[in-house]
């Protein structure tokens, strides 16, 4: 342990555990969700992270294993990204969606060398990738969704002027989908400003130098926004194209 690392221990769980009820009883109080939601999904990540934890180790060790916990992180997210759109059952193109977006970013940094292809350098870039492709997917799938079936008459109007189905429904999703990528654009925009990500802090407590971490961090935003925005891309698409919540079309 170097003297930067965050030091676990008793007083670490405490912090966690204030910070944990202290969001909680905001949003339960704010009459912004449900508590219970704060405290389970908090819970359901010491849970998980404990489990990685334990069993990162012998992954690592293998290129074989590396590649399938890679598999099952995109799996997951993939079926988390469906939930959250609302289509549970179409995970097929929403991972179409997610792995249009993280395969050439990952593909490209492992091809040129600037990321090592070692179990302990993929595993971190590729589950920030994945992660970040599934938000984006999320947002832009939902935002879509509403966009056309609150706009549905446009949308027929679009159809009558003798717009194809789909370029009438791109027509009236596509701006506000790409409303997906406002989160990322001012992560970029406004690192080192405004917040040190991630992926920065963490090369920085690990022992590497200023410069060191910057690039690291800088490589990890340049690829989350090309990752999102091809997977927002294919996702809007999907959605006109009624790929995606083929149910649409089905005005509220």
């Amino acid at each position: 342990m170097t003297n930067s690392s965050i030091v676990a221990g008793p007083m670490l769980i405490a912090v966690l555990a204030l910070l944990l009820l202290l969001a909680a009883v905001i949003v339960w109080r704010g009459g912004l969700g449900s508590g219970r939601a704060v405290l389970t999904a908090g819970l359901r990540a010491a849970a998980q992270l404990a489990a990685v934890s334990l069993v990162i180790a012998a992954i690592l060790r293998s290129g074989w294993l590396t590649a399938g916990f890679v598999l099952l992180m995109f799996g997951v997210a993939a079926v988390t990204s469906a939930r959250r759109i609302g289509v549970p059952r179409d995970v097929p193109p929403v991972a179409l969606a997610i792995g249009g977006g993280v395969a050439p970013v990952l593909a490209l940094v492992l091809a040129a060398g600037v990321v090592p292809l070692r179990p302990v350098a993929v595993v971190p870039i590729a589950g920030i990738v994945i992660g970040g492709a599934m938000t984006a997917t999320s947002l832009a799938g939902r935002r879509a969704v509403d966009e056309l079936r609150e706009r549905f008459g446009e949308y027929e109007a679009a159809l009558a002027l003798g717009f194809p189905p789909r370029a009438a429904a791109l027509e009236i999703c596509r701006p506000s989908a790409g409303h997906a990528l406002i989160p990322p654009l001012d992560q970029t925009r406004t690192v080192g400003l405004v917040t040190l990500p991630g992926a920065y802090v963490g090369v920085l407590l690990g022992g590497a130098s200023p410069v060191q971490a910057g690039v690291t961090q800088l490589l990890v935003l340049i690829g989350l926004l090309a990752a999102e925005a091809v997977a927002v891309l294919i996702a809007v698409h999907l959605v006109a194209a009624r790929r995606l919540h083929a149910d649409w079309h089905t005005p509220s």
